[in-house]
């Protein structure tokens, strides 16, 4: 077997392994369906072109959620972002494994927010986890968490009471 067929069958791999949780975060990030399936093609001609050289599978993944956090951002800040209006008035399909009430909550949340909450609760990574994900402080990762959790008692509360 070539280097080129062993190469496209770890794609494979990794794809149908840690597609769906790329896919999950990069939506939990932008908000928008087509620019989630961006990101997540983006992320693996990226992991084509130069894919952890490693059997580790845990680094593998932590590699993948890095590189979806980074296109996210660069995403965010391209010109064709910053210079397009908000079609807010469209409503986003459910996303079929998240509750639509705190889905809802947690994607009014700021980025930083909703990639902690997304990491800590649908992907299971503990703080110390996540600080090394998004080069932060495990502290600061707590912090967020915390802010969050307040934020989305806030809104929720706020719903209830309606």
């Amino acid at each position: 077997m070539n280097n080129r067929e062993t190469n496209l069958k770890d794609v494979q791999r990794a794809f149908d392994v840690h597609g769906d949780m790329v896919y999950r975060l990069a939506l939990m990030r932008t908000r928008n369906r087509a620019d989630a399936e961006d990101v997540v093609q983006d992320v693996f001609l990226r992991y084509i072109q130069s894919a952890p050289d490693t059997a580790d599978r845990d680094y593998e993944k932590a590699w993948l959620i890095r590189v979806t956090v980074n296109r996210t951002k660069s995403l965010a800040n391209s010109a064709w972002n910053r210079k397009t209006v908000c079609l807010a008035h469209i409503t986003e399909p459910q996303a079929e494994t998240m509750p639509s009430e705190v889905y809802e909550a947690v994607l009014q949340l700021p980025r930083r927010y909703r990639t902690v909450v997304h990491l800590f609760y649908y992907e299971g990574f503990k703080t110390a986890e996540i600080a090394g994900l998004l080069s932060a402080n495990e502290a600061t990762v707590r912090s967020w968490l915390h802010r969050a959790r307040q934020e989305l008692r806030k809104t929720i509360d706020i719903e209830d009471k309606e």
